[in-house]
């Protein structure tokens, strides 16, 4: 079984690092502690929608590039 909180959670890293952005600084876009951060980049926590499209646009990334779909 595919764990997509772990693939999404990577393509939300890789996004980030190529905006040149620090998860404490997304953490504080979301109003949210970086460690809660952390946890949606290493999969413990599932985005829910909302997050998902403020990321997307954020990142400048499709969902289904956040999700692998191809």
């Amino acid at each position: 079984m595919v764990d997509i909180a772990k693939i999404v959670g990577e393509n939300l890293k890789n996004a980030r690092k190529l905006k040149g952005l620090t998860q404490a600084q997304i953490a504080k876009e979301l109003n949210k502690y970086q460690s809660d951060y952390s946890d949606y980049e290493t999969g413990k926590i599932q985005l829910d929608y909302e997050k998902i499209v403020y990321l997307c646009e954020r990142l400048e990334i499709t969902p289904n590039e956040l999700f692998d779909f191809e």
